[in-house]
C-alpha cells in the first residue's frame, strides 16, 4: 500500500495538468442583426415592463384569477417537473467526473473431482471487497456533456418561464374576451327588448288597420334577428368560461366577474428596445441554451476519437473460512490503469461528429428564427394596439351616427313621413355596429396584453413566484435549480462541474 499512494498522487497531478483540455468549440453568442427601434413607434410608453401589468386593469377579480391560475395550472406544474427532471439529468451527466465507489462480496463452495489416488475435495472461498473507479476526463468529453446538460437545464427553466408568460396572457385575454361577450349579450338583450316593444306596438296598430301585415313581418324579423344572437353569445360565454376554468386548473364552471368592459383601465405600453428581447423573452433564452447544448455536444463527439483512460482499485479480504475473513493474512488489494481507444469504427464516430455539427447549425438557425419572430411579435402587437384604438374611435362615431339615423327614422315613421322599412334599415345597421364596437374594444385591450407577452420582462419572474417552483434534488451532488431571471450562461459557467 505504501507504494500505491505516491503513484496515485502522481497520476492525479498529471490528470490535473491536462484536464483543462477540451475538444470542440467554446460557445460565443452569435451576432444578431438587431434593429435600433421597432417598426412602429412606442407612443405613450412607460417603464412598466418589470411590473405586474395586469393590476393596471384595476380589476381585483382579474388579479385573483391570474394568481389562482399560477398556483393551480397543470401546464405550470408539468413545466416545474420538467425542470426537476433536467436537473437530475445534469446530476447523472457530471457524476463520472468524480470517483465511483462500490462494494461487493461473495461466498462460494466448490468441489474438485477425484484424480487418481487424490480424493475429491471441497473448498470454500469468502470475499469482501470495496472498489473504486475513475475515468480521467483528459479530452473533456464528460465536461462537454455536463456543459450540454447544464444548458438543457437552463433551457428547461426558460421553458417554464415561457409557460408562465403564456398563462398570464391567456387568462387576461380570456377574461377580456369574456367581458366583451358579456357586453354584447347585454346589448343584444336590450335590443331584443326594444324590438319586442316595437313589435307589440305594430301588432296593435295592425289590429286596428293602421299598418300593413308587411310592416308586422318586418318588425318581427327585426325582433328575431336580435333573439337569434342571444343563444350564440351565451354559447360563446359558456365556452370561454370553460376555457378559463381549465387554465385555473379546475373543472368547467362559471367565472366571477369584476369591472365591465367599458370600465377596464387599459395598461400603459411598456418601454423597450429590440435588443432587450435577447435578455427578456423566455423563448429566445431557451433557444440560446439549446444552441449552447448543441455546441457542447460537438466537443463530446470529437473526444470519442481519443482513448478513454480509467483507474480502478479494490481493497478487501479473502479467506477460505468465514471465521477468518477479518483476521490473519486475509487482506487483499489491487489497482490498475486501463485505456481503450478506437482503431476502426466504420464511420460511427465521424457520423456522430457530423450529426452534432448539423444539430448545432439547426440550433443556430432556430435561435435566429426565434429572435426574428420575437421582433415580429412586438411589431404586430404594437400596430394592433394603435390601429385597434383608431378603429374603436371610428366605430364610436359610426354607432353615434347610426343611432341618430335610427332615432330620426323612428320620428319620421311616427309622423307618417317614412315607411317602417326606413326604421328597419337603420336598425339593421346599428345593431351589428354596436356588437362590433364591443368586440373591438375587447380586442384593443387584448392588444396591450399581447405587447407585454411579446416583450417579456421581469414581471415573468414576479409571476413565477406565485407558481409551483421546481424542487431541488436531494444529496450533495444535486445541482441547484436556477432561479435567476433569464440570464444567459457563458460557456465557462456551463462547463464547470
Amino acid at each position: 500500500m505504501s507504494e500505491l499512494r505516491p503513484r496515485l498522487l502522481a497520476l492525479m497531478a498529471l490528470t490535473a495538468l491536462v484536464s483543462g483540455c477540451m475538444f470542440g468549440p467554446d460557445y460565443a453568442r452569435p451576432r444578431v442583426d438587431t434593429p435600433a427601434t421597432y417598426r412602429f413607434a412606442l407612443r405613450d410608453a412607460q417603464n412598466t415592463a418589470n411590473t405586474q401589468w395586469w393590476r393596471q386593469f384595476n380589476d381585483p377579480i382579474l388579479d385573483d384569477l391570474i394568481i389562482q391560475s399560477l398556483g393551480a395550472n397543470w401546464n405550470v406544474k408539468i413545466a416545474a417537473a420538467n425542470v426537476e427532471a433536467a436537473a437530475a439529468v445534469l446530476t447523472q451527466a457530471r457524476a463520472p467526473l468524480y470517483p465511483q465507489l462500490n462494494y461487493n462480496g461473495q461466498g462460494a463452495r466448490a468441489q474438485t473431482a477425484a484424480i487418481g489416488a487424490l480424493p475429491a475435495s471441497a473448498r470454500d472461498n469468502f470475499q469482501l471487497l470495496a472498489g473504486a473507479s475513475w475515468e480521467i476526463d483528459l479530452w473533456g468529453r464528460i465536461r462537454r456533456q455536463t456543459e450540454a446538460a447544464r444548458a438543457q437545464l437552463l433551457g428547461t427553466e426558460e421553458a417554464r418561464r415561457g409557460v408562465v408568460l403564456s398563462l398570464v396572457g391567456a387568462v387576461a385575454n380570456g377574461y377580456i374576451q369574456l367581458r366583451g361577450l358579456d357586453a354584447q349579450l347585454a346589448m343584444s338583450k336590450q335590443t331584443q327588448a326594444a324590438y319586442g316593444e316595437s313589435l307589440r306596438l305594430i301588432e296593435y296598430q295592425f289590429k286596428y288597420g293602421q299598418v300593413s301585415e308587411m310592416t308586422v313581418a318586418q318588425a318581427r324579423s327585426q325582433y328575431e334577428t336580435a333573439s337569434a344572437q342571444i343563444p350564440l353569445l351565451e354559447r360563446s360565454i359558456a365556452q370561454t368560461e370553460n376555457g378559463l376554468s381549465t387554465l385555473l386548473g379546475r373543472n368547467p364552471g362559471p367565472i366571477a366577474r369584476g369591472h365591465t368592459l367599458e370600465t377596464l383601465v387599459p395598461p400603459s405600453v411598456p418601454t423597450g428596445v429590440p435588443s432587450d428581447l435577447l435578455e427578456r423573452r423566455p423563448d429566445v433564452l431557451q433557444a440560446e441554451q439549446q444552441l449552447i447544448a448543441a455546441n457542447a455536444q460537438i466537443g463530446a463527439a470529437r473526444a470519442l476519437y481519443f482513448p478513454t483512460i480509467s483507474l480502478t482499485g479494490a481493497l478487501g479480504t479473502n479467506s477460505s473460512q468465514l471465521s477468518g475473513l477479518f483476521t490473519g493474512p486475509a487482506r487483499t488489494w489491487s489497482y490498475a490503469g486501463a485505456f481503450a481507444g478506437p482503431l476502426f469504427t466504420a464511420g460511427s464516430i465521424s457520423g456522430q461528429v457530423a450529426q452534432t455539427e448539423a444539430q448545432q447549425r439547426a440550433a443556430l438557425g432556430n435561435y435566429q428564427q426565434v429572435i426574428q419572430g420575437a421582433f415580429a411579435d412586438v411589431s404586430n402587437a404594437l400596430v394592433a394596439r394603435e390601429k385597434l384604438n383608431e378603429e374603436v374611435l371610428a366605430l364610436q362615431r359610426l354607432v353615434k351616427a347610426l343611432g341618430d339615423y335610427s332615432r330620426l327614422a323612428k320620428l319620421q315613421y311616427a309622423g307618417g313621413y317614412a315607411p317602417y322599412s326606413t326604421v328597419l334599415q337603420a336598425d339593421q345597421q346599428l345593431f351589428p355596429a354596436e356588437l362590433n364596437l364591443a368586440a373591438t374594444r375587447a380586442s384593443a385591450l387584448s392588444a396591450v396584453v399581447s405587447i407585454y407577452q411579446a416583450m417579456g420582462g421581469g414581471w415573468v419572474d414576479e409571476a413565477a413566484q406565485a407558481a409551483p417552483a421546481p424542487q431541488p434534488g436531494k444529496g450533495p451532488f444535486a445541482p441547484a435549480i436556477p432561479r435567476a431571471p433569464g440570464a444567459v450562461t457563458t460557456a465557462g459557467e456551463n462547463a464547470a462541474p
